[in-house]
């Protein structure tokens, strides 16, 4: 989806357990373009087979390589970022790490997995990669989100110097859903995530 004027492209990946046509991914691009960020969805193999297993790690990073490249004939002339929802987000970072990306000018976690949930001992495992990414990276996170303890977030965040930001998201969980006891909505939480994406983006 790429709106008139555009001012970037992202490229979108989606989680380990939904498509790239999931209401998430629907939504939240929409919303971007409305914002003139440009989105740019794939799907990796095992959801195009209709498979619940991801791809092992090797064909997950390669997929994010080709449609980088993809994205970036397709952007012409405009900025192209990267990232995604969860592990999509994650193989993006990992992908970047290892210079598979060389055109992207840089990450949004649309919730960063640092953990599964209840087993914050694994969070180094899923976080060392990060300090060799070399562009400016945005952790969009739910306050509720179990795939990150904040005490964990916030200061490997801070280790990450001027290329991390992380924008927390009041009472969000790790797909953003607002429970229905707050003031806020879950439509509230989506403007949130795309009003900062796009000031963030702006500032690259």
């Amino acid at each position: 989806m790429l709106p008139q004027k555009a001012r970037c492209l992202l490229v979108l990946a989606h989680g380990a357990g939904a498509g790239m046509r999931h209401p998430f991914m629907e939504t939240i691009s929409r919303k971007l373009a409305e914002h003139g960020i440009g989105t740019f969805r794939y799907q990796f193999l095992y959801m195009e087979k209709k498979q619940k297993r991801p791809d092992p790690k090797t064909f997950l990073l390669a997929t994010v390589q080709s449609a980088g490249a993809a994205a970036r004939e397709y952007a012409g002339n405009i900025p192209v970022l990267a990232g995604g929802k969860s592990m999509g987000g994650r193989m993006t970072s990992n992908a970047a790490a290892e210079g598979l990306l060389p055109d992207v000018r840089g990450i949004i976690f649309f919730g960063f997995p640092l953990h599964p949930p209840g087993q914050p001992d694994k969070w180094k495992e899923r976080a060392a990669h990060l300090k060799l990414v070399k562009v400016p990276m945005l952790f969009l996170q739910g306050t509720h989100d179990a795939f990150a303890d904040l005490k964990l977030l916030r200061p490997l965040c801070k280790g990450l110097g001027k290329l991390a930001t992380l924008h927390l998201i009041e009472g969000a969980d790790h797909s953003f859903r607002v429970a229905k006891s707050t003031e806020k909505r879950s439509m509230d939480a989506f403007d949130e995530l795309v009003k900062t994406s796009s000031t963030w983006a702006n500032e690259l």
